[in-house]
């Protein structure tokens, strides 16, 4: 074999280029404490929810990161708000990062909408994709417009970190969706996201890896990296919580 065969044999295609996403949940708002659906109601963040995002821009001025995108709800732009100070950054607002539109839902319980639909609740927890809150956007739709736009920013920001802040329905659907999970399965497989915690994937060409799950997390004044232990369930991921149904 000629040297200038075995160099051009040698030489391989260039590597793909990935986006490290760094997704947040927004901080706590006034309507958790009674665990009321928010969704495209623009309801403010909560004393705490403003101590959780101080935490993640403390965070986020820690490690690195390039960009940062919000939705365009006011909870999700003010959580983004000290990450983007301590960085000398301007978000990015996108109203594809909305979260779903809960329908008749929005500003009330499960417990409040069962008692008055209890088949439709009950349907509701087999499978929340099939059947949705009367009135409220297809989670179908939702994933895929949350999807896409999460490809959109990896593609405009290759090889950099970027910080997404959203909300917890459509995030859960999103990674579902580029998890290859069933959407179906989102309730169940993903109970809850924290409240300011991050998410970090790495999206290659269009296509998504769960690198990690740790982030900043607020809990009776203080702060760390996973959160408080007791808060956890046993062996599972720091992001997921389990104390209420949404």
């Amino acid at each position: 074999m000629s040297t200038t065969s075995m160099t051009h044999s040698a030489v391989s295609p260039a590597a793909s280029v990935s986006t490290t996403l760094l997704l947040a949940r927004h901080g706590r708002t006034v309507w958790h404490a009674e665990n009321r659906y928010a969704g495209v109601s623009d309801v403010p963040l909560a004393d705490e929810g403003h101590a959780q995002a101080e935490a993640l821009g403390r965070w986020a001025a820690a490690h690195p990161v390039d960009a940062v995108w919000t939705s365009t709800l006011s909870r999700a732009v003010a959580t983004a708000e000290p990450a983007c100070r301590a960085l000398g950054l301007t978000a990015h607002r996108e109203p594809a990062l909305r979260e779903c539109d809960f329908g008749v839902v929005e500003g009330h319980t499960l417990a409040e909408f069962e008692a008055e639909n209890p088949a439709r609740a009950k349907a509701f927890r087999v499978d929340p994709v099939s059947y949705p809150f009367p009135e409220a956007e297809d989670p179908r739709t939702a994933a895929a417009r949350g999807a896409a736009v999460l490809r959109r920013i990896g593609a405009a920001h290759h090889g950099e970190r970027v910080l997404v802040v959203a909300h917890n329905t459509l995030l859960r659907l999103v990674l579902c969706s580029l998890l290859s999970i069933p959407l179906g399965e989102y309730r169940r497989v993903l109970p809850r996201l924290r409240n300011a915690a991050i998410t970090e994937l790495r999206m290659t060409d269009g296509a998504a890896a769960l690198v990690s799950n740790t982030g900043p997390c607020a809990s009776r004044g203080r702060f760390t990296l996973e959160g408080p232990r007791e808060s956890r369930p046993r062996g599972g991921p720091p992001f997921l919580r389990l104390p209420r149904e949404r």
